[in-house]
């Protein structure tokens, strides 16, 4: 039984999975949104959560994406990667509340994986006002196993304009 607060555990195949009963992240309260309906459009603060095997723990991963949506697809980039050297893109495909759809991460080549790149896929819920899409992240590990975890994307801001892309290129807190 996983300890209080521990919600990514061994799925005993050699991977790791979301423990059962987990719930989503706990997110922050999100800022006022302009996004109504199924337009995705705009910035959002993507956070997912994944074990590492060679430190023995688990880490939150946290990126402000821009994302852009043409019918029911959807892409999107981190703003974040000059200033943490790690970049993520996102392809995406909306259907009614649902989201499913491919990442990639290219980690920093100063940060602890070395510049290594992960990919996976990702299927996301929307919740009614559209302002956070949750779900679950899948990919593979460096041990020849599948690794899964929650992933949430919360809305921020509806607009693509430079100055607010400016605003979110820091990484978030």
């Amino acid at each position: 039984m996983p300890e209080p607060g521990e919600r990514v555990q061994p799925d005993g195949h050699g991977g790791h999975d979301l423990a059962a009963g987990g719930g989503g992240i706990e997110s922050p309260d999100a800022e006022p949104a302009t996004a109504t309906g199924q337009n995705y459009s705009g910035i959002w603060l993507s956070r997912y959560e994944f074990f590492s095997s060679s430190r023995g723990d688990t880490f939150v991963g946290k990126h402000h994406v821009l994302l852009l949506q043409r019918g029911n697809r959807l892409t999107g980039r981190s703003l974040s990667s000059s200033h943490s050297g790690s970049s993520l893109m996102l392809d995406l495909q909306a259907d009614r509340n649902v989201v499913t759809g491919t990442w990639i991460e290219q980690t920093a080549s100063e940060g602890y994986y070395r510049g290594a790149r992960y990919h996976g896929a990702l299927q996301l819920l929307a919740e009614p006002t559209g302002r956070r899409l949750a779900g679950k992240w899948l990919g593979f590990g460096k041990d020849f196993d599948v690794n899964t975890g929650p992933w949430e994307l919360v809305f921020r801001d509806g607009s693509t304009s430079r100055s607010a892309v400016e605003r979110y290129s820091a990484p978030p807190e």
